[in-house]
């Protein structure tokens, strides 16, 4: 009997081992795929997709565009959370790799504004759209995935899939700072679209990948006591509204951090500093980087402490380093503004994110979990993610310094803030079914 049990706990570590790890290569490629959008808003698609407007105007209609995958992103975490609650977590999995691949390499193929006119934008921001449907039920599904198989460690093996993020930023960073290096024509001519043309490949390794995965034991669990719900997006409205809104809450200052640290600061530091693209670009790389470890630390800390306890921490730090980020980028100087993108990403962005994977989800019950995750996640990234930047370029026009943005980044983590004091405790209890 002993050496049953003991076949029993090694088979779980193993089909835990095999979901986190399948989770999160399949989410790293799927960031991969949505990120290099936002490097190619700042860098290249101003030119290649507006080139009628002033540089700076051109730039403010490609963070548009850019913006247009958020606010799919609502509509996608409806649609496939309700499916994931209802045919389960694996097939939606699935279908999100495919839809986030397609309309990435298709992305890879567009023809510009010299060659089509308007249809070039006009097609630019279809596949954006394509691509925030996917993503929309790609994060939530993964880390829903993750938790339902992960026992009492949920924050830390959640915390896991998160580092999907920083590996899809480094990648879609670090290989368009290869791109540049080509001389400028041959980089506006082609080099740009390199980086949405391997994701193709990408795609079909995770799509391999995350066939084999085994579905959760609590959605079999609801399957077999024939509590699968009609409507599971419409109950998350309904009946766990509260959850719903704090969800929400607790999400849009990470969000809006994680676009401003990675896009907006490439405009930034390229368009009002002047500095080569090469400089902010490794600042980034390396500050992703970084982030591999402090991801799952802090996840592995809220274990511990409380998912709230790591919550607040990064919302305190993201009012404290709103304005020193922007000092420690003025200086120009690429030693102090890489220190100053890693502390800033590890004190802020890994805080909040690392926990997240887990305390999200865990404020919904079983029957609406997919959805309720897809549905908090997706609201505020609409609200704040997709926006950010388009805004903060706005404010930095409006107010010609950086120091409207600063308030922006406050703005938002006081409402994070609030929204965590007024959450439960979620670290210590079973998972809600």
């Amino acid at each position: 009997m002993t050496t049953a049990m003991g076949v029993s706990a090694a088979a779980e570590r193993s089909t835990t081992a095999h979901v986190v790890w399948a989770s999160a290569l399949g989410t790293a490629i799927e960031w991969y795929d949505f990120l290099i959008y936002g490097t190619a808003a700042a860098l290249v698609f101003n030119k290649l997709f507006f080139p009628s407007f002033d540089p700076f105007v051109g730039t403010l209609a490609a963070f548009s565009t850019y913006a247009v995958g958020f606010v799919a992103r609502p509509i996608g975490g409806a649609i496939i959370g309700h499916y994931g609650d209802r045919l389960g977590r694996k097939t939606m999995l699935v279908a999100t790799m495919i839809a986030m691949g397609l309309g990435t390499f298709l992305i890879g193929c567009l023809p510009t504004y010299d060659q089509i006119g308007v249809w070039a934008p006009i097609l630019l921001v279809i596949l954006r759209f394509v691509q925030g449907i996917g993503l929309g039920g790609e994060w939530s599904g993964a880390v829903v995935m993750v938790i339902e198989h992960a026992g009492n460690r949920r924050g830390f093996y959640g915390s896991l899939v998160q580092v999907g993020f920083p590996l899809g930023v480094a990648a879609s960073t670090g290989i368009f700072g290869l791109m540049t290096k080509l001389p400028e024509a041959d980089f506006l001519s082609w080099g740009w679209r390199v980086p949405f043309l391997i994701s193709i490949l990408l795609v079909g390794v995770g799509f391999i990948v995350r066939l084999k995965l085994a579905e959760t034991p609590h959605f079999k669990e609801i399957v077999e006591r024939k509590e699968v719900l009609a409507q599971p997006a419409l109950e998350v409205l309904r009946r766990d509204w509260r959850s719903f809104l704090l969800a929400i809450g607790i999400t849009v200052s990470e969000v809006g951090l994680a676009y401003l640290l990675t896009v907006f600061t490439v405009v930034y530091a390229t368009t009002k500093l002047g500095l080569p693209r090469q400089v902010i670009l490794d600042a980034v790389v390396y500050a992703a980087i970084v982030e591999f470890a402090t991801l799952p630390l802090a996840g592995w800390l809220s274990d511990m402490f409380g998912r709230k306890a790591l919550y607040l921490a990064g919302g305190v730090f993201s009012v404290a380093l709103a304005f020193p980020l922007f000092w420690f980028l003025d200086t120009r100087e690429p030693a102090l503004i890489t220190l100053a993108l890693v502390v800033t990403m590890t004190l802020t962005h890994a805080l909040l994110f690392g926990p997240k994977a887990a305390f999200m989800p865990e404020l919904f019950r079983t029957q609406v979990r997919y959805s309720g995750a897809s549905l908090g996640a997706n609201v505020a990234a609409a609200l704040s993610g997709g926006f950010s930047p388009l805004i903060a370029a706005a404010l930095l026009a409006w107010a010609g310094s950086y120091w409207a943005v600063s308030v922006y980044i406050v703005a938002l983590s006081i409402v994070t803030i609030i929204a965590t004091l007024m959450a439960p405790e979620t670290a210590r209890d079973s998972l809600r079914s």
